[in-house]
């Protein structure tokens, strides 16, 4: 089976860290009284990059500015989890995370694929060091496309077969994506997001094996 994992809400909870660094933006730019707290963050995530920019900031009208504000907002938070101690990383990743990948690996293909901007999955692999694991990875900084988009190309990229494949993640957003690329979806009901009905369901990503 492939194996397709959204990032955040799904792997790690990086909200509080990703909070204080967009905060950080915020107070340097000065014309923004927006505060940042991890559960507004929450829903948000998964959410294409222009998207959140536009729900975060709604007073910003002018598109420039809001994406000049967004992209700081994305330096320091590159900045603040790359800071991150090994130790600080155990602990934003779920619980059994680690474990549970190593042995899907054993008998499945792993793949990443979120809507966040380029760079990010791959500090994702560098900061809990789980790169190993993963045949390949794709991104909306990637392809500027909705994610049933992205996921059907990644699929494209690596030949793999709808019948083979299934997407793990926690919003309606990861599950209206998997209607588009054709794949089943495994909710993660331990995540930021809500999928009523979902047809799979787990409360921690253990019960995957």
């Amino acid at each position: 089976m492939n194996l397709i994992f959204d990032i955040d809400g799904t792997l790690w909870d990086t909200t509080k860290v990703v909070a204080d660094a967009w905060q950080r933006a915020v107070d340097e730019i000065g014309t923004v009284t927006t505060k940042l707290t991890p559960e507004r963050l929450k829903k948000e995530f998964g959410k294409p990059m222009d998207v959140i920019a536009k729900n975060v900031f709604p007073e910003i009208e002018d598109e420039e500015d809001r994406n000049k504000l967004i992209e700081l907002c994305y330096k320091y938070e590159e900045e603040f989890l790359d800071g991150l101690s090994d130790e600080s990383v155990e602990d934003i990743l779920f619980d059994q995370v680690r474990y549970t990948l190593t042995k899907l690996k054993e008998e499945h293909d792993l793949y990443i694929v979120s809507n966040c901007q380029k760079g990010y999955i791959e500090l994702f692999l560098k900061k809990s060091k789980l790169g190993h694991l993963f045949n390949d990875y794709l991104c909306f900084g990637d392809t500027n496309a909705p994610k049933g988009i992205t996921i059907k190309q990644l699929m494209m990229n690596n030949h793999l077969l709808e019948k083979h494949t299934l997407y793990v993640g926690d919003t309606i957003g990861d599950f209206e994506a998997t209607l588009l690329a054709g794949i089943k979806f495994v909710f993660c009901k331990y995540g930021f997001g809500q999928v009523p009905n979902a047809e799979y369901q787990i409360d921690g990503i253990s019960e995957l094996l």
